[in-house]
């Protein structure tokens, strides 16, 4: 069972080896009554909001525009855009586990070749999908697209589309 909730309080009995917590979240009491004195594996992280659909579709939609100008494909739009305006990290690896390394990333750059303690190693940029993007990122990859629309002269979202997009991610965030 999956639940979102709240941690409302935490005690330690006197002489208990643990604490006692407790949780107020959003379940059918009937649903939790099967797990009353059961092991339990619990896993719980700070709920965080995810981006809007909206601003994706948005994303995609702008990127389709390039795509008919350029006569290219929108997935290959997308990995130059992730490329220009996405988040990245560089990175050192042996030779033999480039291709690996490529499988792994949205979008990769060798980028040089260097030794470290003797050994030879491949520089590399890798990318990361927009999807793991929180929502200022997001937002950053799609001023970074829409700004190209503007330097090609395609009809943009209009401002107020824009600032509702971005306000929107903003709450989120």
């Amino acid at each position: 069972m999956k639940a979102r909730g709240r941690l409302t309080n935490v005690q330690v009995p006197f002489r208990a080896k643990y604490p006692v917590i407790s949780f107020e979240i959003q379940a059918d009491p009937e649903d939790l009554e099967k797990y009353i004195d059961k092991d339990l594996d619990i896993n719980f992280s700070k709920h965080r909001r995810h981006r809007s659909l909206d601003a994706n579709a948005c994303l995609w939609a702008c990127i389709g525009d390039i795509a008919k100008v350029l006569h290219q494909d929108a997935w290959e739009v997308y990995l130059i855009m992730i490329e220009r305006y996405g988040k990245f990290t560089h990175i050192l690896v042996r030779p033999e586990v480039v291709e690996a390394v490529r499988t792994q990333w949205r979008e990769t750059k060798v980028v040089g070749e260097t030794t470290v303690d003797g050994n030879p190693m491949i520089q590399m940029l890798c990318y990361f999908g927009s999807s793991t993007y929180n929502s200022a990122e997001f937002a950053s990859l799609l001023d970074g697209v829409i700004s190209e629309m503007k330097e090609m002269g395609l009809e943009t979202p209009t401002s107020e589309e824009m600032r509702a997009l971005i306000a929107e991610l903003e709450r989120k965030r």
